[in-house]
């Protein structure tokens, strides 16, 4: 008989909390075969990472009970010595985590923590574990590895970082790599390199893979055998191409009609809201039609011409501008009524400062942004304050941008108060209203945040971005993070609200597939400037511009059918949009492909 090289039988963990002891992972039993991926897969408070701890070992053992059974190749790890665990950890166990930045030690050179890794493992002399270090940091595809080695985490990039823990996990040669949401935080290019990297390194290595996630696309990517979890049990196990093809529990049917798929909106006039199954039944929703919300006559409620925003970087005592970010160069679109224009492009194009430099909350250098005919550059605070309230901003955390000491009711109350859209008399059945319209039950106006979920939190940025009845809201990332189910559930409420409100959006976001879900017009950036616009059908039929091809390459495709592909994602970063102090842009000419699809020659 084979033995697995991971082998989990009725696994439960719990945890004390004031004295009781509390169930989060209920009896699970799955195994990983040798040079097998298998996904374990579920929304946030499933246990997929508290099982992974578990495995590992990594949890407070005072305030952690684990029961069942966890076997490495055949040998029990429970009940092992702290001292021998460690000799698991590491050497036969890697471990890649969701967010590098806190697995990092920042003040440690990046090449000295990947070198303490291997010392802990090997007798070896530290020039030769400096030596395996670099070996290490070349096999996951950094640059200039020699001479990055001293550098420390917040010079590396979110993606460089990610290699880097993945260089560190596979220092040692382990025989299963445990990887934990090690894409969810990054852009769709970068995230199509480490799933690339993960492949081509578990070929070399003849390593087995238990790849934790909730996006279902990176699952028919990269797994072999799905584990899917709720609430602390395994819902449905088995192959992939079998889980996607044929799922046969509620919960399994509703995460899966709920993954935006690449090229499923061809055809499509407009945009469409998900038909998502119901968890309990598996019964499938059915959105009712998409109307046409757009006023194709009417003049743009959003113009902006030539927009630049630039920030200096400094140094010396007398505080000597040596170089400036140009964040946003020669930015210009337009909105309709009704409309949304998404802004697509990876992490450090611009998108965001677009958007916030649109809204005066940054200052733009130059340029001008007309709001119903009207020119708001150069407003003064309190006039730009009163102009505030027809455009607002979602943004992508909602814990941040709600008050923590604040209920939710009296979040979505103050803005209506500050711009007089209601008496203090109407506020709470304005509130209640509001609450009602974005699918939450009017109680909830007495919760505070931490009270609500993920996807309840954003739901209550988007009542409060309603309270003062804009005409345009720029929705800023505003479902990327948040789980599966739960996002298709904020685009389909953000479509019904364009649909009743005639609201118009600039729907920023690095997710092709949703964009391609909730568009009119898609523009794509690139080092803070336009490469390419048209309407949806242009740019996901037709894109001319090699960025916006390399970005529609690097999407997961949700067909397990396509998970041995190799795409040609590349390697590199991208680019610093630093330049020096006196650097002039040169002058852009764009050609035009057909109506309104223009791309930057």
């Amino acid at each position: 008989m084979v033995v697995p090289v991971l082998s989990v039988a009725g696994l439960k963990t719990s945890f004390r909390n004031r004295g009781q002891w509390t169930s989060v992972v209920h009896g699970i039993d799955f195994t990983v075969g040798k040079r097998e991926t298998v996904a374990l897969v579920g929304e946030s408070g499933s246990g997929k990472s508290v099982t992974a701890m578990s495995v590992m070992q990594l949890l407070d053992p005072k305030l952690t009970r684990i029961e069942g059974s966890i076997r490495l190749e055949g040998e029990e790890l429970l009940g092992l010595t702290d001292q021998r665990m460690n000799a698991v950890r590491g050497k036969r166990i890697g471990m890649i985590f969701q967010e590098p930045m806190t697995s990092l030690n920042p003040v440690m050179p990046i090449g000295e923590q990947i070198a303490e890794a291997i010392l802990a493992h090997k007798a070896i002399s530290h020039a030769e574990a400096r030596a395996e270090a670099i070996r290490q940091l070349d096999r996951v595809r950094i640059p200039d590895a020699a001479a990055r080695y001293a550098e420390h985490a917040h010079q590396f990039s979110g993606g460089m970082r990610q290699r880097v823990m993945i260089a560190m996990a596979l220092a040692c040669g382990p025989k299963l790599l445990i990887a934990d949401e090690p894409t969810t935080a990054l852009d769709v290019t970068i995230q199509a390199q480490i799933i690339e990297l993960i492949k081509s390194l578990q070929d070399e290595e003849d390593m087995s893979v238990l790849f934790i996630t909730h996006d279902m696309g990176v699952v028919a990517e990269i797994a072999d055998r799905t584990v899917v979890m709720r609430h602390g049990r395994l819902v449905e196990e088995g192959a992939t191409v079998e889980i996607f093809a044929h799922p046969r529990q509620p919960y399994t049917k509703a995460l899966l009609s709920a993954v935006p798929k690449l090229g499923s909106m061809a055809g499509e006039p407009r945009p469409r809201r998900f038909a998502i199954a119901d968890p309990e039944t598996g019964v499938l929703g059915e959105p009712a039609a998409s109307l046409d919300t757009v006023d194709h006559e009417g003049p743009p409620v959003l113009e902006v011409n030539n927009l630049v925003t630039r920030f200096a970087i400094k140094s010396g005592l007398l505080g000597r501008v040596k170089g400036r970010v140009h964040a946003v160069e020669n930015v210009s679109l337009s909105l309709k009524r009704g409309e949304t224009l998404s802004i697509v492009g990876e992490s450090g194009c611009g998108k965001s400062t677009t958007g916030l430099s649109i809204l005066q909350l940054i200052s733009p250098l130059s340029g001008s942004v007309r709001l119903d005919g009207e020119e708001v550059t150069g407003l003064s605070e309190e006039a730009m304050r009163a102009r505030r309230k027809r455009m607002q901003m979602i943004f992508q955390d909602p814990f941040a941008s709600l008050n923590p000491r604040m209920t939710v009711g009296a979040a979505i109350a103050e803005p209506m108060l500050l711009h007089a859209m209601a008496r203090p008399a109407e506020v709470p059945d304005r509130v209640a209203a509001l609450l009602e319209r974005v699918g939450l039950s009017p109680a909830m106006a007495n919760r505070y945040p931490h009270q609500l979920s993920g996807g309840q939190r954003q739901r209550i940025c988007i009542a409060r971005a309603l309270a003062v009845e804009p005409s345009v809201i720029v929705a800023d990332e505003s479902v990327s993070a948040l789980d599966v189910s739960i996002k298709a559930q904020v685009v389909n409420l953000l479509l019904e609200l364009q649909e009743s409100l005639r609201l118009s959006y600039l729907f920023i976001s690095h997710d092709m597939a949703v964009v391609e879900r909730v568009s009119h017009r898609v523009a794509v950036m690139y080092l803070g400037e336009i490469v390419e616009i048209g309407s949806r059908a242009d740019i996901f039929s037709n894109p001319q511009h090699p960025y916006t091809r390399k970005l529609l390459a690097a999407v997961p495709v949700a067909d397990p059918a396509q998970r041995n592909r190799r795409r040609a994602v590349g390697n590199e970063d991208v680019r610093s949009p630093v330049r020096p102090a006196d650097y002039v842009p040169p002058p852009r000419e764009y050609r035009q492909v057909s109506s309104g699809h223009l791309v930057m020659a």
